[in-house]
């Protein structure tokens, strides 16, 4: 199971580790990753994904899952959250 945000595209970093005695040597910053169900308010369905702490707070802040998805880069996007977003935009032109 890959660590990539299924949301946002957030993935793992490098760096150093700095000891006290400034030796460095390398590590990696692993993104917060959680899994969770989503609700989509106009699919009426509930989808599972791994999302990043940072990309939860943002999906609560701009109003659940269907404007994340709409303001959402394609690119930045896992398969099956593009797939969930293009159900969502056919839904909302056909209504």
């Amino acid at each position: 199971m890959s660590r990539v945000c299924e949301l946002s595209g957030k993935g793992p970093m490098t760096g150093n580790t700095i000891s006290h005695a400034n030796n460095k040597s390398r590590r990696r910053f692993l993104p917060n990753l959680n899994d969770v169900t989503l609700i989509s308010d106009v699919l009426g369905q509930s989808f599972k994904f791994r999302v990043s702490a940072a990309a939860l707070r943002t999906v609560d802040h701009r109003g659940g899952l269907d404007a994340f998805l709409a303001k959402a880069k394609d690119d930045e996007l896992s398969d099956r959250a593009l797939k969930v977003k293009k159900e969502i935009a056919k839904v909302q032109t056909a209504a």
